[in-house]
């Protein structure tokens, strides 16, 4: 089976300048393709890598659906380098859809996810929870290492009382720390609502994976794995390491998503389903996954919109929970001629 194939790039600016411990990230880049079957049948997928996250680029990403030309064999994809794993993604969910148009996303055992709503970073978040807290929210996300550690450790403390009985608070780090700033923050962690402390180490780190493995085994508070989760092989790892806490995984960074989710399954594994700030098109595909999980429900880490200056791009409004009818809702096909 052949697919006719395009693609288009996109530049999307955000609404706000996302800020982390790599500093200010201003706009999205990544691509869209679309294949069509001889008897009509269309598909879509997206392909966006985040800077620094892997070794994969949208210019790599775009030379090599260039390459690929205007017609797609059957399984061609899978012939693509190892760490094109967005673009593998893309392409494969693509041709999942145009083949399976009737039920694209079969065996849903759930109708709807708990989402965990993104605070900015910095002393900005102590605004933004009450507001979430009396819309419904109860999981919040706070990316931490971004500013000075003292300042950070003291609105900590402020968000933490400000939250209700049964609320949690998920840190994520993104890298930034040394293993004393990880030791001071797990200690202060120890007596609060942290629900899990995402990435305190740079997977880059000398020695990170053992670095890890100690921190997770000597604090109370449970570590979560995402950059650590940079591919599907990283999966693997990790699996056969026994981490014993979380792992926060973007679907949409893996080539094969379902077999590593398969994996985690099989293995009783704590999966974190999260948005890698893609598109709709791309969330659609990462939520249906998410619906399907087998494991315990834990509130996704999709709480990112309204992300875009173009509001056309976005998911489903943020909310404490996302209806499956929501994620059925996007229109992949509006999404691609919104790029025309």
């Amino acid at each position: 089976m052949a697919f006719l194939l395009q693609f288009r790039r996109y530049a999307l600016p955000f609404r706000s300048p996302v800020r982390t411990a790599h500093g200010q990230w201003a706009k999205r880049e990544g691509l869209m393709v679309r294949v069509e079957r001889s008897t009509g049948e269309v598909g879509y997928g997206e392909a966006a890598p985040i800077p620094g996250f892997s070794g994969e680029s949208v210019e790599e990403d775009e030379t090599a659906v260039r390459e690929l030309g205007d017609r797609l064999e059957e399984n061609q994809w899978t012939e693509l380098p190892a760490e094109l794993a967005c673009l593998k993604q893309a392409l494969a969910a693509a041709v999942e859809n145009a083949t399976d148009q009737k039920n694209p996303a079969p065996g849903l055992p759930g109708d709807y996810l708990p989402v965990a709503a993104l605070l900015p970073a910095g002393q900005e978040a102590l605004l933004k929870i009450p507001p979430l807290l009396e819309a419904g929210f109860r999981i919040f996300k706070w990316k931490v290492g971004v500013g000075d550690p003292a300042d950070e450790l003291g609105w900590l403390d402020e968000l933490c009382a400000i939250l209700p009985e049964g609320a949690k608070l998920r840190l994520d780090a993104n890298g930034a720390w040394d293993r004393r700033r990880a030791e001071r923050w797990l200690q202060r962690c120890a007596e609060r609502p942290i629900e899990f402390v995402e990435q305190p180490i740079a997977p880059s780190m000398r020695g990170a994976d053992d670095l890890l493995l100690g921190l997770a085994a000597d604090y109370p508070t449970p570590l979560a794995l995402d950059e650590s989760l940079a591919g599907d092989g990283d999966v693997e790892r990790w699996l056969g390491a026994g981490w014993p806490d979380v792992f926060v995984v973007k679907p949409a960074l893996l080539a094969d998503a379902r077999t590593s989710l398969a994996r985690l399954a099989a293995a009783r594994a704590t999966v974190v389903f999260s948005s890698a700030l893609e598109t709709a098109l791309g969330a659609q595909s990462a939520l249906r996954m998410a619906l399907a999980w087998s494991g315990p429900a834990r509130a996704v880490g999709f709480g990112v919109w309204p992300l875009f200056a173009d509001r056309r791009f976005d998911g489903p409004a943020t909310a404490p929970f996302i209806d499956r009818k929501e994620i059925d809702r996007i229109n992949p096909e509006a999404l691609w001629n919104a790029l025309n």
